[in-house]
């Protein structure tokens, strides 16, 4: 008698799939369920429209299921592969795996090409507008032989953007010295925490835009400098965090990861963040009549998010 079973996985690969030897797997398991579908077990879901319409292609011998993935469990992350990488990406995913055995053991070691997969993306939405104004931070800076200093002010419009969209970054400066301003330079740092197997955590720039305002010596400047952090600026570098991707579909920049009560942080497997930095360069003159240069920098932390979509969306295979 042959047992059909279906398991979904959620899982942290931190190595190449073609690394993987016997005894030894770059991959750990955060999350497991397993379904015995037939003989019919304990399990069963409540048909959707999607249900009908996959049972009416299987026919008789189809066999409906559901799973439901705690919302504690992390969101798809991928690492950007390098060029030359292959196998599956490192970062978290879930899979479904269906396959018929003669064993009821979820523990059972399968071949590949014995089983069906399909790749699940898990994706956390921004929560609904608060109307909370969105981060500021300002600095004052003295230099020396010089008895004023420049006061740096900078803020954002929101608390919480959607990848793609403009990000006005609001610029204040108040130059009391008699140094001039030669340019403004806005970086934002995409920072990846991984808790699950280590303390590893790396911080990549993932836009760096330099605007050529010139403040001069006692004056002000009172600005909205528009950047638009994109993965399509970035396809060259590894390991940066991106949304979990489904085969070759293109996805973006990783979501930043929202902590939700209960959430068990080492459980979570990749955290990550963003931030912007707003420099001011400021010369002077030097030795001999050259120049040097200063810096005067402030920091704001940026939540890059998916829109939560309108209403309910079911998509249907084609007939």
């Amino acid at each position: 008698v042959f047992i059909l079973v279906s398991n979904l996985a959620c899982a942290f690969r931190y190595g190449r799939e073609d690394l993987d030897v016997i005894g030894l797997s770059f991959r750990k398991d955060i999350w497991f369920k397993h379904l015995q579908l037939y003989p019919a077990a304990d399990h069963k879901p409540t048909l959707t429209p999607m249900h009908d319409c996959l049972l009416k292609k299987a026919g008789e011998q189809g066999h409906a299921f559901t799973f439901d993935i705690p919302v504690n469990l992390p969101c798809s992350v991928t690492l950007q592969p390098g060029p030359d990488d292959a196998g599956k990406a490192c970062g978290v995913d879930f899979e479904v795996k269906t396959y018929i055995s003669d064993v009821a053991d979820p523990e059972e070691q399968l071949d590949k090409k014995d089983t069906a997969r399909l790749i699940v993306r898990k994706i956390q939405f921004a929560p609904d507008a608060t109307g909370a104004p969105g981060p500021k931070a300002d600095i004052c800076k003295s230099f020396m032989m010089s008895d004023k200093p420049v006061h740096l002010e900078a803020s954002l419009d929101k608390e919480i953007y959607y990848h793609g969209d403009p990000i006005n970054v609001n610029v204040k400066v108040k130059n009391e010295t008699t140094k001039t301003v030669t340019k403004i330079k806005v970086t934002v740092d995409q920072t990846t925490d991984v808790v699950l197997y280590s303390a590893d955590k790396y911080t990549k720039t993932v836009l760096c835009q330099e605007f050529g305002e010139t403040i001069d010596a006692n004056s002000t400047f009172d600005k909205s400098l528009t950047i638009i952090p994109l993965l399509a600026d970035n396809k060259e570098k590894r390991g940066l965090a991106l949304d979990g991707r489904l085969k070759d579909e293109d996805t973006n920049l990783a979501s930043n990861t929202i902590m939700r009560d209960g959430m068990d942080k080492e459980v979570l497997g990749i955290l990550v963040s963003y931030k912007i930095k707003v420099n001011l360069m400021v010369s002077s003159g030097g030795l001999l009549g050259g120049l040097t240069a200063s810096d005067v920098q402030v920091e704001l932390p940026l939540i890059l998010m998916n829109p939560k979509p309108q209403g309910k969306v079911i998509v249907l295979p084609n007939e």
